[in-house]
């Protein structure tokens, strides 16, 4: 290979696994690597990364491994591009140290006071001035809880960051957040930048970091990070951005009317809007792509629920797995694939951490409702997936209310590789689910905007002929009549038992 070839490297840090590619100028992968790490849960409802050891620890180890994988001279590397879960906080000394344990996405939901703190603080004035409802993802609670809990952190703090904020001071010396990601923060930042007629609730205008785009290149590799990740001083570095808009991009959703299921540890939607929408309950910002705008929603159950599920039932899969016999969740998925649609009348309200979009409720609990004699281990767990796909169509329901058209479905993630989760969410929906050929996720998606960025394509068309399909779900009529009939039961639920989950501990 001769140092005049271009490549790019992509790095994602999410809840459980970090992952790194590195792709040529015509996105085609060279090689991939990973690294697991844990989630600390120290409380009900508190959720953790140590920022220093897990997020900027496994981007040195992938960047290293793909270097070393992929035998390059790090000189041919032009731009890093990285990702991370969103909707965190972490707390930074001026030399990006973290001060305290990084508070982690809608999952975490220690800052209901602040919440509610905020709410009082703004009275009328509330609807006027966010432009979204406060849930458990806000990161404006979780900086205020700081404020509140952790006074000598607070009073240290340079800069409140969030995770792909952190990586890319980590590797630049510059504090950059992505347009992307700044209504998370609200009512902090506004279409121009940082707003500090807001902040004085919550910190001073200089403790946040300023505004760029997702494309934007915002430095280059220091001394100190080439040290510690592989890659040659002056490399340039992309703004970062949060994980699931990086999906998004390694799945193709640069057009109106697509949109991405991300099937994670959490489930994320990703609608292109096109333009500036008003979506409910659903979040609307600025999109990765300059001049382009998208809904984005999130539940806080997907991955996570079916791991519970295997742990906590198909324990003898996953002893069988690691010994090494056959994939647990897809052992689990054929056994699940016996059981007709509907699971014989079983109802999984899959809030087993509470619950952002679309009923955004931090205090709802899971249900298995409807069980009798005859139900098995199989039906429980085709009963939690089915209710994920119940939550999954509230939100299709949401565009239809608001009138806007759905064209292209891109399913992506772990999830997207269990046969009958697509099948479920198709039939559901009554549309045709489709996968891309390439799977890896977020860190394709940052490699991608790294070769947008260093001017690979001068147009969204020719970077999507870059993107295949390699599946297509289609919805089974039957199916989704099964569906239609339990929707409201399942929708009922929820409703008719809210006022218990929230008396319960």
């Amino acid at each position: 290979m001769g140092k005049e070839e271009r490549y790019f490297m992509g790095i994602d840090v999410g809840t459980y696994e970090s992952k790194g590619v590195l792709i040529d100028k015509d996105c085609r992968i060279l090689c991939q690597a990973s690294q697991k790490h844990g989630l600390e849960n120290p409380r009900p409802g508190w959720y953790e990364h140590d920022a220093e050891a897990v997020w900027w620890g496994d981007v040195c180890k992938i960047s290293r491994l793909l270097l070393e994988r992929s035998r390059l001279d790090p000189a041919q590397i032009e731009c890093v591009g990285l990702s991370a879960l969103g909707c965190d906080c972490v707390p930074v000394d001026e030399h990006c140290r973290p001060l305290c344990k990084a508070i982690l996405y809608g999952i975490d939901s220690r800052a209901q006071d602040e919440i509610e703190q905020i709410k009082s603080y703004y009275g009328d004035r509330f609807a006027q001035v966010f432009s979204r409802p406060l849930v458990s993802s806000s990161i404006s609670p979780k900086i205020l809880w700081i404020k509140n809990h952790l006074p000598d952190v607070y009073f240290k703090t340079h800069k409140f960051l969030t995770a792909s904020s952190f990586l890319t001071a980590k590797m630049t010396g510059r504090y950059c957040i992505d347009k992307y990601l700044i209504g998370s923060f609200a009512p902090l930042y506004d279409e121009t930048g940082i707003n500090e007629t807001q902040c004085s609730l919550f910190c001073r205008p200089e403790q946040l970091a300023e505004v760029t785009l997702a494309t934007d290149v915002i430095g280059t590799v220091t001394p100190e990070a080439a040290a510690r990740t592989g890659l040659l001083p002056g490399t340039k570095v992309l703004t970062g951005t949060g994980d699931s808009g990086a999906e998004s991009v390694s799945c193709g959703v640069f057009s109106p009317g697509a949109v991405m299921i991300q099937l994670g540890s959490t489930c994320f939607f990703i609608y292109n809007a096109g333009h500036s929408p008003s979506g409910g309950c659903i979040q609307p910002g600025p999109y990765l792509i300059p001049g382009t705008y998208c809904l984005a929603a999130g539940t806080n159950n997907g991955g996570t629920l079916t791991k519970w599920y295997r742990d906590q039932l198909f324990p003898v899969l996953l002893a069988k797995e690691e010994a090494g016999g056959e994939n647990a969740y897809a052992a689990m998925a054929q056994i699940a694939a016996s059981v007709p649609a509907g699971s014989g009348g079983l109802f999984t309200l899959p809030y087993f951490a509470g619950e952002r979009t679309p009923i955004h409720d931090p205090q709802a609990k899971g249900m298995i409702f409807g069980l009798q004699p005859h139900h098995t281990r199989a039906h429980l767990y085709r009963s939690a997936l089915e209710g994920i796909g119940y939550s999954i169509a509230q939100h299709f329901d949401l565009l239809a209310e608001n009138r806007l058209p759905v064209h292209k479905i891109m399913a992506v993630g772990g999830g997207a590789k269990n046969p009958l989760w697509l099948q479920i969410i198709a039939d559901m929906l009554n549309r045709e689910i489709f996968v891309p050929e390439v799977t890896v996720g977020a860190c394709y998606g940052d490699a991608i905007l790294c070769a947008l960025a260093c001017g690979c394509y001068d147009s969204l068309e020719a970077l999507g002929e870059k993107i295949r399909i390699s599946r297509t779900i289609r919805p089974i009529p039957e199916n989704h009549a099964v569906y239609q009939k339990g929707k409201p039961v399942f929708q009922r639920l929820y409703e008719a038992t809210k006022e218990l989950m929230h008396g319960l501990l």
